[in-house]
């Protein structure tokens, strides 16, 4: 895989707690640079990362129901809403796993739903939908990707790196395997080097959400150097 390529696979992320204003703006002249898929940073800096990537291809990814998922599906849409407004392109929500856990599809697939209408509603944004693959099992996996299809998401994605573990490549391959070409598959969690990317890659991802997205590419420009 060329360098190029790699990198438009990679949502360029910074969603810890503590990032500050400085950092998203380095974050955003790393993806101008680099030519990232998009950037992915909370929703309080979505204006802020739509305005430096103005007339670029970056897109702009954030977060809704962050990082638990348990949040009212009507504030999931509130949110998506606000944000889509600000500039996001894509919204990275969380499900809500609880309710998965218990079984409750119809919870489920209304929450994906809202958020799916609201992006719609505000301009067209891309919908991820999280689903914590650390807390699942395979089934409550493959169930969440159905759902995920039957309410118009457009990605599955497996963590928001808040939970016990990221992603696997068997959980890349599992939600391949249920989604088929229909939907996008993003790894997320865990992925810090350019072997992982490369096997996520192998097992079906076709997005990849890392921090540590330059030195991934770096790598790679290196080995064609050579």
């Amino acid at each position: 895989m060329k360098a190029s390529e790699m990198a438009a696979l990679i949502d360029h992320t910074v969603l810890k707690p503590e990032a500050t204003q400085d950092q998203v703006e380095k974050l955003c002249a790393e993806a101008r640079e680099y030519t990232f898929a998009t950037v992915c940073v909370a929703p309080t800096w979505t204006a802020l990362a739509a305005s430096l990537l103005k007339g670029t291809p970056v897109g702009v990814a954030t977060v809704v129901g962050f990082p638990h998922g348990n949040t009212l599906s009507q504030v999931k849409a509130i949110e998506t809403t606000m944000v889509v407004e600000a500039g996001a392109t894509e919204v990275d929500m969380v499900l809500n796993v609880g309710a998965l856990k218990d079984g409750n599809e119809d919870l489920v697939r209304a929450d994906i739903k809202a958020v799916v209408e609201a992006a719609e509603a505000a301009g067209g944004a891309g919908v991820k939908v999280i689903f914590e693959t650390a807390l699942l099992t395979d089934a409550q996996k493959a169930t969440a990707c159905r759902l995920s299809e039957e309410a118009g998401a457009d990605f599955v994605k497996t963590s928001t790196g808040f939970a016990s573990g990221g992603a696997t490549t068997a959980d890349i391959a599992l939600m391949r395997g249920a989604v088929g070409d229909r939907l996008g598959v993003k790894a997320s969690g865990g992925i810090r080097d350019l072997a992982t990317a490369l096997a996520m890659v192998e097992a079906g991802a076709s997005r990849l959400g890392c921090s540590a997205s330059v030195a991934i590419v770096e790598e790679l420009r290196a080995q064609e150097k050579d």
